[in-house]
């Protein structure tokens, strides 16, 4: 028979074992979001990257057990930089058009999306292509709403920005007579602002075709495991409503 202290000891050995086995699976996970694009991801007043995005990627890493480094990444390059592997994961409430699927592994989708464009409010309310004819619209470069305006907007000058926040700055200058961007991106951000107070949201909501079948988060085509592990851990947070919590943080209203 096994005396007590044996059986502690073994006890002790196993549970060790146990530990240094869930230590050895641990993974080490780098995520790119871009920064400078709120409420979704952007650098507070203490220079911490934060956001909607920030928080679901920190749920995501804490749901898979891994430990994360969040980075930003200038939008133009982010695919890119994913393929290159200098990071694991993009989240970054990133469309999900037929294009980027040729590049990248989506998840599942975590979030809804809707482009609206902004102008002055005296602005008339008809923003198609014939309407804006001859009119200069700012718009972040590598967007999805640059590849809509660019297929769809032929008679229009499209001005390109690396940032969405420059593009505010040209709209209020006089540089650009419209930008198009994410609707909520504009309503809680740019709007909110004082120096803001003379424009709103003009025309209908875009979605669907060119402007993507929602937000997902991106990973490389050969990371099929971690895919799945991803998946499962959105559907985690949406079930035990972490998910929900992180959007009341930010939102007064659903993102899906």
């Amino acid at each position: 028979m096994i005396n007590n202290r044996k059986f502690r000891t073994i006890l002790l050995c196993a549970a060790l074992s146990s530990v240094f086995a869930g230590a050895s699976q641990a993974k080490d996970l780098r995520i790119a979001t871009e920064g400078t694009y709120a409420p979704w991801s952007f650098v507070d007043a203490g220079g911490k990257l934060t956001g909607w995005d920030v928080d679901i990627a920190n749920a995501l890493c804490e749901v898979m057990k891994a430990k994360c480094t969040i980075m930003a990444q200038e939008w133009d390059g982010i695919i890119p930089g994913l393929n290159a592997r200098k990071y694991d994961l993009i989240v970054a409430s990133m469309g999900v058009t037929e294009k980027r699927k040729q590049q990248v592994a989506f998840s599942k989708k975590y979030k809804n999306t809707a482009s609206q464009f902004v102008a002055k409010k005296d602005a008339p309310a008809d923003t198609s292509p014939d309407a804006l004819k001859g009119k200069r619209i700012g718009v972040q470069r590598g967007s999805i709403q640059d590849a809509y305006l660019t297929a769809t907007y032929p008679k229009s000058e499209i001005v390109r920005y690396d940032k969405t926040t420059d593009v505010e700055l040209d709209l209020i200058a006089g540089r650009v007579d419209l930008l198009l961007a994410n609707k909520v991106t504009s309503m809680l951000g740019f709007l909110k602002r004082p120096e803001a107070a003379g424009f709103a949201l003009v025309g209908p909501e875009y979605t669907g075709g060119l402007l993507g079948e929602g937000n997902a988060i991106a990973l490389r085509k050969d990371d099929a495991k971690l895919l799945e592990e991803v998946n499962a851990a959105i559907d985690t947070l949406i079930a035990n409503g972490t998910y929900d919590s992180i959007t009341r943080k930010y939102f007064d209203f659903k993102l899906m």
